[in-house]
């Protein structure tokens, strides 16, 4: 199982972060070490002074597939869920100073929650998707599927070029604005269309 992670994928998101819109889809991974399920609590680590949460929407790869044509890549997920791609924002900074790679920053044990799934048929309409996340009951992000510069089917296409998907691989499609610092003690919770689909404390 693969845990395929895409960067700067909403706009506002990347204007808040002081990046650069991408020309193409920004990728990165995290071991499966790195999945929280079952609301498990997370544990802030002690090598970072400045972990940020960044809500996701999730797909699960439910078949076999490389070199997808876009047009095609329905076909290859049934289920959406929500999921935080926990950073630590002052690692993430130094390892770009330096022009190296992000993985400590972002692939560290329990840097992924994975919220329930729900079948995409009970969903009306894919490509408008509302989800948000709440930190001790205040809303900090909330974003829609309509804004994201791929769409799910690009993301899947373009990643079966270079990998081929399996049954159970997760593909965390990136966040929008609204990322901010968590500390012991918080309660994070994801909701996609107002219903809850997650629930992480920090521990």
């Amino acid at each position: 199982m693969k845990i395929f992670c895409i960067g700067r994928n909403y706009v506002d998101h990347i204007k808040e972060l002081n990046n650069l819109v991408p020309d193409s889809p920004v990728i990165f991974m995290k071991p499966d070490t790195a999945l929280l399920k079952d609301n498990e609590p997370f544990y802030h680590p002690s090598f970072s002074q400045d972990i940020h949460h960044e809500v996701e929407l999730v797909v699960r790869i439910d078949r076999v597939g490389k070199k997808i044509q876009e047009q095609f890549a329905h076909k290859y997920y049934n289920e959406i869920g929500l999921g935080i791609d926990f950073t630590a924002r002052d690692v993430q900074n130094i390892q770009k100073q330096k022009g190296l790679p992000w993985e400590i920053a972002k692939a560290f044990d329990g840097s992924a929650p994975i919220g329930a799934f729900i079948n995409k048929k009970e969903i009306t309409d894919l490509k408008n998707i509302n989800f948000s996340l709440t930190k001790n009951g205040v809303q900090m992000q909330q974003g829609n599927s309509s804004l994201m510069i791929y769409s799910v089917d690009f993301i899947i296409h373009h990643l079966s070029q270079y990998f081929t998907l399996k049954v159970g691989d997760l593909i965390y499609t990136g966040t929008p604005i609204g990322v901010s610092k968590v500390n012991i003690g918080d309660v994070l919770e994801g909701f996609i269309e107002g219903e809850k689909s997650l629930h992480c404390e920090v521990k």
